[in-house]
């Protein structure tokens, strides 16, 4: 189907804009791979600040765009929790689902479309507009990061191993990390690269205790401990002593509240956030980083220099 000039137009110019707004980003930009595991480790106080779920979408801004990422940095210092998926031609896009109705133009499933057949399709914003922006390709977005923030790489249909050789591919364990399902996941992707950091569910004492046992190196690890915090103290020291960090999830409660318009101001939440500081939570992954993350900065610029800037 031919598009309108207006849209061939639009299209063309989002490269230029793109350009333009790279400036001003707060950017994290550990340049190796024991960088990373600095900016990562917990040395006796709690490092608040955000993962952006599927990069921080909003209005006008859809989900897995190097544009929307582009928004979320302009606003806040955060990591990019992103989702990669196969084509049918084996390469390696940016969907958080299986199928493409409800962020594209498109219907079906992903891996019934070859790259080419993708890239025609527009990504769709929260609520669901067509917007002039592409399905980016991992490999895209790697290179695009590079210096401004760090990625986190969901697994979607990509397997930790497949993600593990991309990360190495592109020289990038400096600011990559992946999100592994399992233990065994985890100690295979150690055992390929002991440079590769990774997000790892650790939600109980037990399964902290577990994990030591493998003999990975706390550096090399994010616990994420629940998309409901848990209440045991216990569990954020454990790690905390190991010299981890520990993620918690709010886009399934407090994240809500703010989505659902049932508060005017986050501040009318900054309690409910900060409660999960006290307890021990030191990164949030959320759906609203823009709102979310800027609460958090002083206390980040004043532990992290020379790792974070606004550039």
């Amino acid at each position: 189907m031919k598009m309108p000039p207006w849209l061939v137009s639009l299209i063309l110019l989002v490269p230029l804009m793109v350009q333009a707004q790279e400036v001003g980003l707060h950017r994290i930009s550990p340049r190796t791979p024991q960088d990373l595991q600095a900016v990562l480790q917990f040395k006796g106080q709690h490092l608040p600040f955000v993962s952006a779920h599927r990069g921080g979408p909003a209005k006008g801004f859809p989900e897995n765009c190097i544009a929307t990422f582009l928004h979320t940095l302009q606003h806040t210092f955060s990591m990019l929790e992103i989702d990669p998926r196969r084509s049918k031609d084996g390469a390696v896009v940016l969907l958080h689902d299986p199928t493409l109705e409800r962020t594209t133009t498109g219907t079906g499933r992903v891996t019934d479309f070859s790259l080419v057949e993708l890239r025609q399709l527009r990504l769709k914003d929260t609520e669901g507009n067509a917007t002039p922006h592409q399905m980016p390709t991992l490999d895209e977005v790697i290179e695009w990061a590079r210096g401004k923030t760090v990625l986190v790489l969901d697994q979607k249909d990509v397997s930790a191993i497949e993600r593990a050789e991309i990360v190495a591919r592109h020289k990038a364990e400096a600011y990559v990390m992946l999100i592994v399902s399992s233990f065994k996941d985890a100690a295979a992707v150690h055992q390929l690269n002991p440079n590769i950091v990774m997000e790892v569910m650790i939600p109980t004492v037990a399964k902290a205790r577990e994990f030591d046992q493998l003999g990975i190196p706390w550096r090399n690890v994010i616990a994420f401990v629940g998309h409901t915090p848990p209440e045991d103290v216990a569990l954020y020291d454990f790690i905390h002593g190991k010299g981890a960090c520990c993620m918690a999830g709010t886009s399934r409660h407090l994240d809500l509240k703010v989505l659902r318009g049932e508060v005017a101001e986050i501040s009318e939440l900054e309690q409910g956030y900060r409660s999960f500081l006290s307890l021990g939570a030191d990164i949030f992954e959320t759906d609203i980083p823009v709102l979310l993350g800027p609460m958090l900065h002083s206390d980040v610029t004043a532990l992290k220099q020379p790792f974070f800037e606004l550039k």
